[in-house]
């Protein structure tokens, strides 16, 4: 029998990252009883931090998602890699062009200078490592990602960036 009720502990350890950047932050801010303004000046200093590593947890914490969807998502050295239990695929993120969340905020569709297309379960395992890819997207406002991902009511397919050579073709009639 766990000593510590696995409900409490899926929560922790979901608010991990956020919990400790304010833990670090409460040490900073105590610190700043310290005499002498180098020792303050440092303790200033943990205490920004801390608040960065907590601001940074609650937008990883925002994108992550509960449950389970088939397939592994990896990212290595810039390459997105998908592996499901029907498809899969890679896609260099400097290739990528296209940013979709679709299926009503289940999937990520990624499309890729050669029209290379790869749909990405958002509760896949190792998912929460696009986050990362994701933030080194230039002109990629986190902020609108993750208020897409909070939508209560998301609309089948929302395109989320398009690379500045891809913008204009989408606005053109055809």
């Amino acid at each position: 029998m766990p000593l510590i009720r696995p409900e409490l502990m899926a929560t922790v350890s979901r608010w991990s990252e956020v919990l400790t950047g304010l833990g670090i932050a409460a040490f900073g801010l105590w610190a700043l009883q310290a005499r002498g303004s180098f020792f303050q000046g440092l303790a200033a200093l943990v205490m920004l931090a801390g608040m960065a590593l907590a601001v940074i947890g609650w937008r990883r914490m925002r994108f992550r998602r509960t449950g389970a969807a088939p397939g592994v998502v990896q990212l290595i050295e810039g390459q997105i890699s998908y592996f499901g239990p029907e498809n899969g695929g890679f896609i260099a993120l400097g290739d990528l062009v296209e940013l979709h969340l679709t299926d009503h905020g289940q999937s990520w569709l990624l499309v890729a200078q050669d029209d290379t297309r790869l749909t990405i379960p958002v509760a896949a395992a190792g998912a929460e490592a696009l986050f990362d890819a994701f933030a080194r997207v230039p002109e990629l406002r986190m902020s609108a990602l993750l208020d897409a991902l909070d939508a209560p009511d998301p609309v089948p397919a929302r395109p989320l960036w398009l690379h500045p050579s891809r913008r204009g073709a989408h606005l053109r009639l055809r």
